[in-house]
């Protein structure tokens, strides 16, 4: 198992999200409990391209001071919304490792959360989806909190993720610590 640690960048992780402090606390505490078990903890950054003030090198692309990731943990950047795509080698990165269970948080619900999810239940990864550990803003469709119950409650629950508490979580991850 790995926790998947999805677009945490300083450009959108902030109090535009819905439940940001809860979030924040809920990411924290996954990464530490992680980290306690030896559960690899693993990064994803979306690249907007040069200029787009998202992109390396811009401080928007750095990952969020409180999910900071430690020396030695594995960062991947993509250009497209699912962290599985080929193109950004992490598919290859948890073959080599024989990888089947993901545990996904970070940014944004809608977007690149809902793309890796769909994308890992097509190649066959267990995705697990902690509550409260993924957000995104209001867009002109939904409003975020909406947003966020539709995915997490209706959409990927028991189709194409298993959604569980912040105690179920917590729990995985101590029950799946590296042998």
């Amino acid at each position: 198992m790995i926790l998947l640690v999805v677009d945490t960048q300083k450009g959108i992780t902030d109090e535009r999200l819905f439940a940001f402090e809860r979030l924040k606390e809920n990411i924290k505490a996954l990464i530490a409990q992680a980290r306690k078990h030896r559960v690899e903890v693993v990064y994803v950054r979306h690249d907007d391209g040069p200029g787009t003030g998202f992109s390396v090198g811009d401080d928007e692309f750095a990952i969020f001071e409180a999910f900071a990731p430690l020396e030695g943990e594995r960062i991947f950047d993509k250009t497209v919304n699912s962290a599985l795509h080929e193109s950004t080698g992490l598919a290859g990165y948890l073959a080599e490792k024989s990888e089947t269970k993901i545990m996904i948080v970070g940014l944004q619900t809608n977007f690149c959360i809902d793309a890796t999810i769909l994308s890992g239940f097509d190649r066959g990864y267990e995705m697990i989806v902690p509550a409260y550990a993924n957000s995104t803003f209001d867009n002109d469709y939904m409003a975020k909190d909406v947003c966020y119950h539709y995915y997490n409650d209706f959409i990927w629950n028991g189709r194409y993720a298993k959604c569980v508490s912040m105690e179920e979580a917590l729990e995985i991850l101590k029950e799946n610590h590296a042998l």
